[in-house]
């Protein structure tokens, strides 16, 4: 519905008197209600520094344990896979090898070399063992075992911080077993 042009305001130009009567109107209003905000904001003033000061150390606390217990799981992770990686690499073929034992031997040396080099970003400190002998299961078959041990107590990948101890595991450990057909040996 259109407005009759007598209820259509007037130009800017035609009544300026209307226009600086309705700013000053304007003026005063905010000035009326701003004062009451202004006395609440004095009163209030340092609150909120108040406040952060007391939160932050929480959220600061939640976040490290958050990090440190993530950078345990995939240091944890990282071994799992290196040794599971080390125990497939005991499953090639190795060249030369003249006896059932040697082979063994060399497979053994392959699967280590596999899962030290999984693992080198833990600055090569997750030795790594490899073991052979006949299957506790089936002794007509040979395992090779595949053993990673990290020191987590002597080398933490995030660093403790005073007076905030989290307990985390003094060592992270991984292994796994492959089991070979002593006929395809060598």
């Amino acid at each position: 519905m259109t407005r009759p042009d007598s209820a259509r305001p007037a130009s800017p130009d035609a009544c300026p008197r209307d226009h600086a009567h309705l700013a000053a109107h304007l003026a005063a209003h905010l000035l009326a209600h701003t004062k009451p905000l202004n006395a609440r904001r004095r009163a209030q003033r340092g609150t909120m520094a108040v406040e952060f000061a007391i939160v932050f150390p929480l959220f600061f606390l939640v976040f490290y344990a958050i990090v440190t217990y993530s950078m345990v799981f995939v240091a944890q992770q990282s071994l799992t896979l290196a040794a599971s990686e080390g125990a497939r690499a005991a499953l090639r073929y190795q060249p030369g090898a003249t006896s059932a034992a040697s082979a063994l031997a060399l497979r053994a040396s392959a699967a280590c070399a596999t899962a030290t080099g999984l693992v080198n970003w833990l600055a090569g400190s997750a030795p790594c063992t490899a073991t052979y002998a006949a299957c506790s299961f089936d002794a007509t078959m040979q395992c090779v075992s595949v053993a990673l041990n990290y020191n987590y107590a002597s080398r933490p990948l995030v660093p403790s911080l005073p007076l905030i101890g989290l307990p985390v595991p003094a060592s992270l450990t991984a292994s796994a077993m492959v089991q070979l057909n002593p006929e395809n040996l060598f």
